[in-house]
């Protein structure tokens, strides 16, 4: 009986190691773990033993996985890889049903798992968090919080996200806002859908107290798997303003959103922008503009340092707005 159990533990413990995925770096040293991407001559592998391990592209001699993998060797073209076989050092076998080929680890450029537009359920996020202490001629204090999430599941896509900042100049509140959005998307086609969206924005010292925008319109998503998205949006929107005054305004306007994000260095660096310009049709004002532009940075899988410049810009309006903010912060992600 013993070694019947000793036995069934051997196999599975085998078979465990069979599905794990393993890499041959130069050295005689051989990892394994689960292969979550390569890029930026980073390959990053996530083990049980020692978390997530970025490794150097050209210490690596070869690598295996039974897992169906995206081997891009330029930007523009990928091949599905239905396993990957060891090879003899600086090259590597794709298996994908036809006749194996075996490549130079130096043309790849990019390893990725395939990832579908649209997949069963997703749910991704970040909320970052920033204070800004200055004690000089006159004392400044400055906290900013938001958050962006993101749910996806079966064609339907589900976007939030929501922002406070609040000032004091020598203990005086000089700033105190705060807004939130919901976008719900859905697509029609794996790169084409329909968005509608509604915005709500709250300055309490502001020369524009409230606005409340509702909007709709097509989009397209340019990319979306392991290393970032890109996709953009043309709305038409209706906006209703309230005026400190008291005074109120309304009109339609035609925009374009976009939302960007690109990952680097293995992981470690995100770039990401989005925003939305717009343009009123009853010329109430010029333009208005709704930016931000950032870098993140990971220290752990969930935690970073994060460093961001906000535009806010509505040009040609009663209640003019230029306003650019700066902030350096730390957040959580998931």
């Amino acid at each position: 009986m013993l070694s019947r159990s000793l036995l069934c533990a051997a196999l599975v413990a085998a078979s465990s190691a069979a599905f794990a995925d393993t890499v041959w770096l130069k050295n005689g040293d051989r990892l394994t773990g689960t292969i979550r991407v390569f890029d930026g001559g980073k390959l990053v592998l996530e083990t049980d033993y020692g978390g997530t391990i970025p490794l150097d592209w050209k210490k690596v001699a070869t690598l295996e996985s039974d897992r169906e993998l995206l081997i891009k060797q330029d930007d523009l073209h990928g091949e599905r890889a239905k396993s990957l076989h060891r090879a003899e050092d600086g090259k590597v076998i794709l298996a994908n049903g036809e006749a194996p080929k075996e490549v130079e680890l130096a043309s790849i450029e990019q390893i990725m798992k395939p990832k579908p537009l649209v997949e069963d359920l997703t749910w991704t996020g970040n909320i970052d968090v920033s204070l800004d202490y200055k004690r000089a001629e006159k004392d400044t204090d400055d906290y900013d919080v938001d958050f962006r999430t993101r749910a996806r599941h079966g064609r339907w896509r589900h976007n939030a996200s929501g922002e406070y900042n609040r000032e004091f100049t020598d203990d005086v509140k000089t700033s105190e806002n705060w807004e939130t959005e919901y976008a719900l998307d859905r697509f029609i086609t794996d790169k084409f859908f329909w968005q509608g969206r509604g915005e709500y924005k709250r300055d309490k010292l502001g020369d524009i107290e409230r606005q409340r925008t509702l909007g709709t319109g097509p989009g397209y998503q340019f990319w979306d798997d392991e290393l970032g998205a890109f996709s953009l949006a043309g709305l038409v929107n209706r906006t209703d303003y309230r005026f400190a005054t008291g005074n109120k305004e309304g009109f339609y306007s035609l925009s374009t959103k976009w939302d960007y994000n690109r990952y680097l260095v293995g992981k470690t660096v995100e770039l990401f922008t989005n925003g939305e310009v717009g343009r009123p049709l009853d010329n109430t004002a010029d333009y208005s503009l709704d930016a931000e532009l950032g870098l993140r940075y990971k220290l752990t899988d969930w935690a970073s340092l994060n460093m961001k410049a906000e535009k806010d810009l509505v040009s040609g309006a009663e209640g003019e707005i230029d306003e650019t903010r700066y902030t350096v912060g730390f957040g959580v992600g998931w």
